[in-house]
């Protein structure tokens, strides 16, 4: 991750590049209409439950298995080919994210090693601890050069220190800033584009922009497309403000849509019981 000079608080510091506040406040007024639909009010839960179910499918889809969600709704046994495989492991990591919040800001570094142990279903040796040197990567949708494992270890420890140390940080610059960067690190030998979406939706959720998990962003990334997200990275990657700034920005529609697909539920749910 690289900022805009030298600050105490590097987060803080991306929200005043250019067009980063206007995608704040754009993502805080979709989140707020959302929550302000008289179905949240009554029925908070159904929606919750069906966010997750979408989040997960779209994450999937941005791995590589874009499945209809009628078939992720109806499916049961996820154990076959790697698309099943996918889309388990992004349900899985759906159900955990909200048992990890409250561990998040005090080891958000343990809270990573067990999404990819939930992600993985494995008890390789390799499972829920940063890949070591020599280790290959199972990504293959990511083709970004890849950082050593001491380059890894290190931003890992920086992003945690920055997670914990908190700051003043919109929610939606924290959250893309933790998916960038293990999307950039893909510190574990697979599952990172999981791991990584999974732990954007935590920062969200734990923030209080999304307290009920009603916008999940992993539908907006899959609506985005898979080209325009790895584009979005590049930007990140590249650690110009131009670039970071676009990738917030992604990030920050990604939210919108994910908090228009809820209140499209709400419609739905609404017209059902008129």
């Amino acid at each position: 991750m690289s900022t805009t000079g030298a600050t105490a608080d590097p987060l803080a510091a991306l929200g005043s590049l250019p067009g980063v506040a206007e995608s704040v406040e754009s993502v805080r007024k979709a989140v707020d209409r959302v929550y302000g639909h008289r179905i949240m009010r009554r029925r908070s839960n159904e929606i919750t439950s069906e966010a997750a179910l979408r989040g997960a499918r779209g994450s999937a889809a941005l791995s590589g298995a874009d499945w209809a969600l009628e078939e992720v709704r109806r499916r049961t046994d996820f154990s076959g080919d790697d698309e099943a495989r996918a889309v388990g492991a992004a349900l899985r990591l759906t159900a955990e994210a909200g048992q990890l919040l409250s561990i998040w800001r005090q080891s958000p570094l343990r809270v990573l090693a067990r999404l990819h142990l939930v992600a993985a279903a494995d008890k390789a040796d390799q499972v829920g601890r940063p890949r070591q040197e020599g280790e290959p990567v199972d990504e293959p949708l990511v083709e970004l050069p890849l950082p050593d494992a001491a380059e890894t270890h290190g931003r890992l420890e920086g992003l945690a220190g920055l997670v914990m140390a908190g700051g003043s940080a919109p929610a939606l610059v924290t959250a893309a800033v933790v998916h960038g960067e293990l999307l950039a690190l893909r510190p574990f030998t697979s599952h990172n584009g999981l791991v990584a979406r999974a732990a954007e939706r935590i920062v969200l959720i734990g923030s209080g922009l999304d307290p009920k998990s009603v916008c999940p962003a992993e539908v907006g990334h899959a609506e985005l497309g898979r080209a325009a997200y790895l584009a979005a990275l590049d930007g990140y990657v590249s650690g110009s403000p131009e670039g970071m700034a676009a990738w917030i920005a992604h990030c920050g529609k990604a939210v919108e849509l994910g908090a228009r697909e809820s209140t499209a539920v709400c419609e739905a749910l609404q017209r059902g019981a008129a």
